[in-house]
């Protein structure tokens, strides 16, 4: 895939409801591109009836057609025809998922859209590898449990990945055989529109997927209505919390949340290569502008060795390319709104005010483009009680903390609300394998940073940082109630 002229894009402004685009709202939205600030589209904004209309269309559909009751493998056949037709449109979902959002064009051909793909798949081949079993009883009786599907799923995804966090949730959920509401970001809403639309033509029946857009107030809406009977989310631990109050208040109805995040990059001075680890850990903090929940936004590293790694991050920062997600040569993202840019960059600044000391970067870049793009920035001198290093920044910004012994390396990892994801550079085996054990996240990786396309490993948070997993067999379990049978043979 080239670059692309963003204004020869055709976004599908629409809902998604019983097999077919809805184009009525009762309001509608501008959405802005955040390469250049420009309007681009007038997203339609569903109310509570669209919602209603959505749900209602999602559990006939679970009732009336065969997605439930077919063949496991047969609902596995026809997500893996989604998954194929979602690989041959590339060229037009990569500049889809590319021109409003924070992805460049060749992240979303080369890793979102073929990742989307990959996921669907993987879940597929879960249909008819996971269920009930027996169980032990007394002579003369038959102990069993059964699994079987939720209903309806009301699914709530964020922007900074669409097609793939989609992905996350609509796939585990249909192949165990439910039906899907999914709400997107009201600011990335369309390319999970093309994504329904190729469901439809794998033979997915019409309202098993369904797709309704809007703001946080449709979210709710969904998250209460009496049909939904589970509810998956991925994005700030304060909404988790909103959506978890929501499903209290009306039917105490399970959730898996993917919150927020606060991960620590620990590097020890026994690293081979300096250079490759200063790469990898400004990869973490850089990609997608850090606008990633297991970003790698707090550098832990072994006082000797500091000043050096330090000074090489730096430097793959200046490599960077800041640039409209349609041109091929962008290597850096802009952020999703100026709003966000402004909370970044007065997070930034308070830091400094508290005594941090601002080691490269802070504030805008590329102004003259438009955009919303930041200067991936170095904070050193800080502590816990800074606002950048106790709180979620969704940009990128490195807070760098020091240390002398393992012990100290431990202490600085802790944090008091976040647990998702961890890092650890070192080429000590018996210590690597002691953080593993004692840091207290969802998901630590050694030597590396950030996930691969192993789908089967789970990935999901510690403490604020959420509830369940996504990715794995028991993202798939998650979609699944079960059901304990106990037979009398006697009788």
């Amino acid at each position: 895939m080239a670059s692309f002229d963003p204004a020869r894009i055709a976004v599908p402004c629409a809902h998604f409801i019983g097999g077919r685009a809805v184009t009525e709202a009762h309001d509608a939205l501008d959405i802005v591109r955040p390469s250049d600030g420009q309007v681009y589209a007038a997203l339609p904004l569903a109310d509570r009836d669209m919602v209603d209309r959505a749900v209602e269309s999602a559990w006939s559909a679970f009732r009336e057609s065969d997605w439930a009751t077919r063949s496991p493998r047969e609902r596995a056949r026809v997500m893996r025809r989604w998954a194929e037709l979602i690989e041959a449109d590339v060229d037009t979902l990569a500049p889809l998922e590319a021109v409003g959002s924070t992805r460049p064009i060749a992240a979303a051909t080369q890793w979102d859209v073929p990742f989307c793909a990959e996921g669907i798949r993987f879940f597929a081949e879960y249909a008819d590898k996971s269920g009930g079993e027996v169980v032990p009883t007394a002579q003369g009786q038959l102990g069993m449990t059964i699994t079987e599907p939720y209903g309806v799923i009301g699914a709530v995804a964020p922007w900074n990945f669409p097609l793939v966090m989609a992905s996350w949730k609509v796939a585990p959920a249909l192949a165990a055989g439910n039906a899907v509401v999914l709400k997107p970001s009201e600011m990335t809403p369309f390319s999970v529109v093309r994504l329904a639309e190729l469901a439809i033509a794998a033979g997915i029946p019409p309202g098993i997927f369904n797709v309704v857009q809007g703001d946080g107030r449709v979210g709710d809406a969904l998250c209460r209505h009496p049909r939904i009977a589970k509810v998956t989310f991925t994005g700030s631990t304060r909404t988790g919390a909103a959506i978890m109050t929501a499903c209290a208040e009306t039917g105490t109805k399970p959730v898996t949340l993917e919150l927020g995040g606060k991960s620590p990059q620990l590097v020890f001075s026994d690293i081979k290569d300096v250079d490759k680890v200063a790469r990898r850990v400004a990869q973490a903090i850089t990609t997608n502008a850090g606008q990633v929940c297991v970003a790698g936004s707090r550098l832990i590293v072994q006082r000797s060795i500091a000043e050096q790694l330090i000074e090489r991050i730096g430097s793959v920062f200046d490599e960077l390319v800041a640039g409209p997600t349609w041109e091929m040569s962008s290597t850096l993202s802009p952020i999703i709104s100026a709003r966000d840019l402004e909370r970044i960059d007065g997070m930034v600044r308070r830091t400094v005010e508290q005594g941090g000391q601002l080691v490269t970067g802070g504030g805008r870049m590329a102004e003259e483009s438009g955009g919303s793009f930041y200067r991936p920035t170095l904070l050193s001198g800080v502590n816990m009680g800074m606002e950048a290093v106790r709180d979620e920044i969704f940009g990128p910004v490195l807070c760098v903390e020091t240390f002398e012994d393992d012990d100290e390396a431990l202490a600085l990892a802790a944090h008091p609300s976040y647990g998702l994801a961890a890092g650890v550079h070192t080429a000590d085996l018996s210590r690597a394998l002691r953080f593993v054990r004692e840091l207290e996240a969802g998901t630590v990786w050694v030597n590396r940073y950030g996930r691969s396309w192993d789908f089967a490993m789970p990935t999901g948070g510690f403490k604020h940082s959420g509830i369940g997993k996504d990715l794995g067999r028991y993202a798939f379990e998650a979609n699944l109630r079960t059901k304990s049978v106990l037979i009398d043979i006697a009788e």
